[in-house]
C-alpha cells in the first residue's frame, strides 16, 4: 500500500531520513508507512566555504590562494582587514593631530607652566607703568600719614589712581587727573550680594544721591567720626 505519509529530516551530516511515524501517535496508519534511507548529495562549495546557494555577489569575490587557505593564521590576518583599515585611519588622523599641534602651539608653551614661557620675557620688556606705592609715599608724606590710620592703608596709591610711573618721573609736567569720587568709590563700596557682608557696602543711588563721597567722606581715610559732639 501506498504510504500516506513522508517526512523529510535534514541532519548536520549531510543524510536526509524517510522514516515513518510509527512512533509519533499515528494509530492504524502506522502500518502504512515506510522507512527509506538515502544519502543526501552536498553540494559544491567555494573557497570561503559559501554554498552554491549563495547570493551572486559572493561567488564573484576573488578567491583566496591556495597557500592562504592552508594557512589558518594567514586567514584569520586577512579576516581582520577591516580592523587593520579602522586603526590606519586612527593612527593617520594621530599624526596629522601632532603635526598641527606643533605647527600652532608656540615652542615656549609649557615651558614654566600651562603657558608660554617667552610671555615672562614680553611682558618684562614692556615699559613700566606703576612707580609703586613707596614712591608715592616718599613725596606724599602727609597722605600717607592720613591714610595709614585709616581703613584704607592697605590698599595701594595707584589701585585707585591709576599707574603714575610718569609722574614719578616728572612730577612737575605731568600730573594725575582729579578723580571723581561719586564714580571711583562705588567701584568697590555698591551693595553686591557676591561681597561678604562685613565688607562696607551702600546703595550709592539711596545714600547720597549721586553727590561726590568726599563730600561727607574722607577718601584716604573715609570713616566718619564724631567731631566737636556733632557726626558728620
Amino acid at each position: 500500500m501506498t504510504p500516506l505519509f513522508t517526512v523529510r529530516v535534514a541532519r548536520s551530516d549531510n543524510v536526509t531520513t524517510l522514516c515513518d511515524l510509527e512512533h509519533g501517535g499515528l494509530g492504524p496508519f502506522s502500518s502504512h508507512i515506510s522507512t527509506k534511507q538515502f544519502t543526501k548529495t552536498p553540494q559544491p562549495r567555494d573557497t570561503y566555504g559559501e554554498g552554491r546557494n549563495a547570493s551572486s555577489w559572493q561567488h564573484n569575490r576573488p578567491r583566496l590562494p591556495e597557500w592562504v587557505v592552508a594557512n589558518p593564521a594567514m586567514k584569520a590576518f586577512r579576516d581582520a582587514g577591516h580592523l587593520f583599515r579602522l586603526a590606519s585611519v586612527f593612527l593617520v588622523g594621530g599624526i596629522l593631530f601632532l603635526a598641527l599641534r606643533g605647527f600652532l602651539v608656540p615652542r615656549s608653551f609649557g615651558q614654566y607652566g600651562h603657558y608660554r614661557g617667552s610671555a615672562i620675557k614680553e611682558t618684562a620688556a614692556l615699559p613700566i607703568s606703576y612707580a609703586g606705592h613707596q614712591v608715592c609715599e616718599g613725596c606724599h608724606a602727609d597722605i600717607l600719614e592720613v591714610k595709614s590710620k585709616g581703613v584704607h592703608k592697605g590698599v595701594s596709591c595707584e589701585a585707585c589712581h591709576g599707574p603714575l610711573a610718569k609722574h614719578a618721573d616728572d612730577p612737575a609736567s605731568i600730573q594725575p587727573a582729579k578723580l571723581d569720587t561719586a564714580v571711583l568709590c562705588v567701584r568697590c563700596h555698591e551693595a553686591n550680594l557676591a561681597k561678604p557682608k562685613s565688607f562696607p557696602q551702600v546703595v550709592s543711588a539711596e545714600h547720597s544721591g549721586g553727590a561726590p563721597c568726599e563730600t561727607c567722606h574722607q577718601p584716604h581715610s573715609p570713616a566718619i567720626v564724631a567731631v566737636a559732639g556733632a557726626s558728620q
